[in-house]
């Protein structure tokens, strides 16, 4: 059961993959904590190696923010070539490009050596104009992916798929899909098939980068090994170092019933800010039957995101999902009923890249991928195979691109402004509560009530009972708000998300919120 409250179809058409806990301390080659993408690509590939690998997650396999993606796998770059290319240069944004366009020919390796059932599938990409932009925008872009060495790409008048009104819009080849959790699934097997250990339902409490290196679950036992990977989404092994450098934010997902091709089968994003991006699934009659859809004849599903925001920041998440569904029927005619909706993190890098190698302020054994910019699935291949290398000793041609240490002074005026927003974060502390007392708090809701210095999370269950803890974030103590979607309280400075009785959804925080009382009166 995922611990949000909105479920993606991904996890609504897949039964939860749980392993027992661990019961006693451990010793591996290689410890990785979490069980999404990056934690069990990286243990594929060094269990394919031949080491001893020990996969940790607090959740069922792929149940964390891998279970909420949209699932593009594309080499066509979230910021746009144009944008990286002017960050970084021409040659590094081509590497970026390479890097992605070989995570996607590792994840069909893959599927065809371990016969992973996911329904992947190659097809194009189209990037087509949000209402009100000038064309130059995709004659710039065009100008930029040759540059960066994209040979497959042209500019069309329309689309060629039909269903879906682009307008003038760029062409790519070599994109693909699959289905996320069937991957996973399939990428587990496979790595118990290869001797790897996994162990779910276990927080892990501390990280430390000693030799060797200890994860400390909590209240459990103690993993040794001679390397940590942490695949945590956002790292929970760093304090600051990686978090001051990336921004935290929610992404808003729409999934509608349509007739079978009524929406050709490819990739779609516009150049809005903030984008969105669309996708077809084939949908089965048991897939059908899990989702609700009494719709006769064959059906696909018509994936839509967008709408992101900063996490934490206030918002309507219901009128996000109203905008998102409108955005959809003014676009693609042929939009049936809505079967979920859903939302998902998204770590936004300063300058465009991800992070993916040792981690800063851990050492030579404790190794990190985070900084995804959208693009989750290809990142998370991308990584096992960077991380696999870097643990081997082997040379990466990507590893340099990826580097979490790096300082990319072109981008000194986004790393400003992100830092701008945390510290007008905590200036929360001075100011009041959201509401006079719990009594105005609605059931199934929750809000900030002021104590004398303290701020208190107050939530009230359907049954009028009251959850109360700790407004302070246990990460670097910012002020957390409560997410009407999720149900959740969220953290603005980077990113933590807590569940309504404290424990920790998403990091980097690895402590719950602490429990509070309400004063008398």
């Amino acid at each position: 059961m995922a611990d949000e409250t909105t479920s993606s179809v991904w996890q609504l058409l897949t039964d939860p993959i749980h392993r027992p806990p661990l019961a006693e301390d451990a010793h591996a080659d290689v410890c990785v904590v979490g069980a999404g993408i990056v934690g069990l690509s990286a243990a594929y590939e060094l269990v394919a190696a031949g080491r001893q690998v020990l996969v940790l997650s607090d959740r069922p396999i792929g149940h964390g923010n891998t279970g909420r993606t949209t699932a593009h796998l594309s080499n066509v770059l979230d910021d746009r070539f144009d944008a990286v290319s002017r960050l970084h240069g021409v040659d590094r944004a081509r590497l970026a490009q390479e890097s992605h366009a070989a995570a996607i020919r590792r994840i069909e390796e893959i599927v065809a050596d371990e016969r992973i059932d996911c329904a992947f599938t190659r097809l194009p990409g189209y990037l087509f104009l949000a209402s009100g932009q000038g064309r130059e925008r995709l004659d710039s872009e065009l100008d930029a992916a040759r540059r960066c060495g994209i040979a497959e790409v042209g500019l069309l008048e329309e689309s060629s798929e039909p269903g879906l009104r682009t307008g003038p819009c760029l062409a790519f080849a070599g994109q693909a899909q699959f289905q996320p959790l069937d991957y996973i699934g399939g990428l587990a097997a496979a790595i118990e098939r290869r001797g790897g250990r996994i162990a779910t339902g276990q927080a892990v409490q501390a990280i430390e980068g000693a030799k060797p290196a200890k994860v400390k679950l909590r209240n459990g036992p103690t993993v040794t090994a001679g390397a940590v990977v942490v695949a945590t989404n956002s790292p929970i092994s760093d304090r600051l170092a990686i978090h001051s450098k990336q921004e935290p934010n929610r992404t808003y997902v729409v999934a509608f019933a349509v007739p079978r091709g009524a929406v050709g089968q490819a990739l779609y994003w516009d150049d809005g800010e903030p984008y969105h991006y669309i996708r077809t699934q084939p949908i089965e009659e048991d897939g059908k039957r899990r989702l609700g859809i009494e719709l006769p004849g064959e059906m696909d599903l018509l994936i839509v995101g967008g709408e992101d925001h900063r996490t934490g920041a206030p918002t309507e998440g219901a009128q996000r999902f109203s905008r998102l569904e409108a955005w959809t029927r003014e676009h693609v005619p042929a939009a049936g009923p809505v079967v979920a909706r859903w939302s998902g993190q998204v770590y936004e890098p300063v300058d465009f890249l991800a992070f993916i190698g040792e981690d800063p302020e851990q050492g030579s054994n404790v190794f990190l991928a985070t900084g995804d910019s959208g693009q989750g699935m290809t990142h998370g291949a991308l990584a096992g195979m960077l991380i696999r290398d870097l643990i081997l000793g082997r040379d990466n041609p990507f590893a340099d691109l990826y580097d979490p240490s790096r300082k990319t002074l072109s981008a000194a005026g986004e790393f400003a402004r992100t830092n701008l927003d945390v510290a007008r974060s905590y200036g929360e502390w001075l100011g009041p509560g959201e509401v006079g007392s719990a009594e105005e708090v609605a059931p199934g809701a929750g809000a900030l009530i002021r104590q004398g210095l303290k701020k208190l999370a107050v939530y009230r269950d359907p049954t009028g009972r009251l959850e109360v803890r700790s407004a302070t974030c246990t990460h670097l103590g910012c002020i957390v708000h409560w997410n009407e979607v999720e149900r959740s309280w969220d953290c603005p400075c980077h990113g933590s998300r807590f569940a309504p009785d404290g424990r920790v959804l998403n990091g980097p925080a690895r402590n719950p919120l602490a429990k509070a009382d309400l004063a008398e009166g």
